[in-house]
């Protein structure tokens, strides 16, 4: 996995496409995404251990809402939330959308980032570890989060990661004003 060598946000268009309540739809979808894989994958959230149960506050900085995710197989919730989080978290991930994309699809190295000041993590020391352990052995795919197989995988993650990459390039180059957006 490599390091992203700069803080890269969504362009300002992107931003202004996702005002905050667009986010709210996000988190029925993701929770039942969530859900099928643990259908599939189970490993994959057992691989948490206890800390399945443990409440990840996710906050893209550069959108206007947060995610509020308990990662307990089967039972997962996602939910949409405010920047500080309605209830109590163990852990908070902090960064930048596309960086955090980049460590769930494993094209990023989260440790890089962390030590490099792109992303911040607080919280339970132990949750945040092994979620970063469980995200790196699962190796995933944009198709592993919809359910896709066979040649639709292929194509779907060909599509997600090349737009993706492309975002990513459009944010590097994007030119910053003063207050950091361009």
């Amino acid at each position: 996995m490599a390091a992203g060598n700069e803080e890269s946000t969504l362009p300002a268009f992107a931003r202004r496409l996702l005002p905050p309540f667009a986010g709210l739809p996000l988190g029925p979808l993701l929770t039942l995404s969530l859900r099928s894989l643990a259908r599939r994958r189970p490993g994959l959230f057992e691989r948490l251990g206890e800390h399945r149960t443990a409440r990840y506050l996710i906050d893209p900085t550069d959108l206007s809402f947060a995610f509020s995710v308990v990662p307990d197989g089967q039972s997962c919730t996602v939910r949409v939330t405010t920047k500080t989080g309605s209830e109590p978290c163990d852990v908070v991930i902090r960064g930048p959308i596309l960086m955090l994309l980049g460590i769930l699809d494993g094209t990023l190295d989260g440790d890089a980032l962390f030590f490099h000041r792109t992303i911040s993590v607080s919280g339970r020391t132990e949750a945040v570890v092994a979620l970063r352990n469980a995200i790196e052995d699962a190796e995933l795919r944009p198709s592993d989060l919809l359910g896709l197989r066979g040649a639709l995988a292929r194509f779907a993650d060909a599509g997600i990661l090349g737009g993706l990459g492309a975002i990513r390039h459009l944010a590097a180059s994007a030119p910053v004003r003063e207050g950091g957006r361009a």
